[in-house]
């Protein structure tokens, strides 16, 4: 195997996102236990930062607890950053997730980000007895949460510079059934909270984390876990949509979602970088998602890869949610599968990035330089664990390993400023 030509000290610095798949046959005990040990090999490998989504009653995800999960990663690894990719401003208020991380940031100082997915209200007639409910637009995404409408993307493929930029999927989020199925779940888990506008919300925490906070009547609160805490915040967007923007307009550095939406990945960072102002940061900072499978052989990763379109398809169409990811031999093989359940997942299928190290590390140095990502973040699905942690290795050692991708702190908010 040849070495891939780009200078490996050139190559930006990788992160995780970690879902906590549930294997079929597993329990979700055994896939949070196996997502903290994860985070130990993790750190050991020199990947920059592990964050975690926040998911509720997805059979096949076990990641609905960030704040706890990134705790625990903390506090048993010594040098990789933790945080939320994202927290759900449907489901938490903005000085709550504050006070988690801040809390976090407490004893981690400097290692800590908290991500944050805007909220939206569904109009009235998206559910039964007219009442309206909140939605997220987070590239983590939530099994239980209705993302937001997005911009429409291209409907036909595009090929820019080398990356594959495919089309939205057919319905996706609109479709009828997976509203209903998404809006019943959020009954269960008592999403209530109104949220305000999502850039006040946003600067809730920028100005509680520097001591200046007033509400409308000019009232002053000081949260003690929050004011000066070390901890680097985030916004996360699916589209070219008011993540984004408000992103750029505060000066905050953006994870933008390649990985779930591929269909608007440069829409998204071409809005973020045209509204971008100084503001915590003085130029911008983008990280990119990638689902990525590695594995010794194309063959191997391909046959590891098979479960995934059978993934895909039940968070877009199943009645659950995410299913417990399935195991090699019992995938649906991909020629088998009737056009339309083809159509409704090929863009996450086609865009995943599945290979040996050199074949991976190719498309994702293609990824960088088309988006300009300063930063990848990469999420990896097997049925089996094991096969995960072997996927992030080779993908480690095949960038430049822990001396390459321990990139250096860039700085946000650790000041509190």
């Amino acid at each position: 195997m040849t070495e891939p030509t780009t200078d490996r000290a050139t190559r930006v610095p990788l992160s995780v996102l970690d879902l906590a798949l549930v294997a079929d046959g597993s329990t979700g005990v055994e896939a949070i236990q196996r997502a903290v040990a994860l985070a130990t090999d993790l750190d050991a490998l020199g990947y920059h930062r592990v964050w975690y989504a926040e998911h509720h009653l997805a059979p096949g995800v076990a990641s609905a607890s960030p704040a706890v999960l990134a705790a625990a990663v903390a506090a048993r690894t010594s040098r990789i950053r933790v945080g939320s990719g994202a927290v759900l401003l449907s489901t938490t208020s903005p000085l709550i997730a504050a006070e988690q991380f801040g809390t976090i940031a407490a004893l981690h100082p400097g290692r800590v980000d908290l991500g944050l997915g805007r909220s939206f209200t569904v109009p009235p007639s998206a559910r039964p007895g007219g009442e309206g409910t909140r939605a997220d637009g987070a590239p983590g995404g939530a099994a239980a949460v209705v993302p937001p409408p997005r911009p429409p993307a291209p409907a036909v493929p595009r090929l820019v510079d080398g990356l594959y930029v495919p089309p939205a999927p057919p319905n996706g989020f609109n479709d009828p059934a997976l509203r209903e199925r998404i809006l019943a779940q959020q009954e269960v888990i008592g999403v209530q909270r109104k949220p305000a506008d999502f850039r006040e919300e946003v600067e809730l925490v920028l100005d509680v984390q520097r001591g200046t906070y007033r509400d409308r009547t000019g009232g002053a609160y000081t949260s003690p876990p929050v004011e000066g805490a070390q901890f680097d915040l985030w916004l996360l967007a699916s589209s070219g949509g008011e993540s984004a923007r408000v992103a750029g307009e505060l000066g905050l550095p953006l994870a933008a979602n390649f990985h779930v939406s591929p269909a608007t990945v440069l829409d998204t960072v071409a809005a973020y970088r045209e509204a971008f102002r100084p503001g915590v940061l003085e130029e911008p900072y983008v990280i990119v998602s990638a689902d990525v499978l590695v594995a010794q052989t194309l063959e191997r990763a391909r046959v590891l890869a098979e479960p995934f379109a059978d993934w895909v398809l039940s968070i877009r169409r199943g009645e659950r949610g995410a299913i417990a990811y399935p195991s090699p031999s019992a995938a649906t093989a991909w020629t088998d599968r009737p056009d339309a359940e083809r159509a409704l997942v090929a863009d996450r299928v086609d865009t995943r990035i599945v290979g040996d190290p050199e074949t991976v590390v190719e498309r994702l140095e293609t990824l960088v330089r088309v988006t300009g990502a300063d930063e990848l973040l990469v999420t990896t699905a097997t049925h089996d664990p094991a096969e995960t942690r072997r996927s992030f290795e080779l993908l480690a050692h095949a960038w430049g390993g822990a001396d390459r991708t321990a990139a250096p702190d860039t700085g946000r908010v650790a000041s509190g400023v």
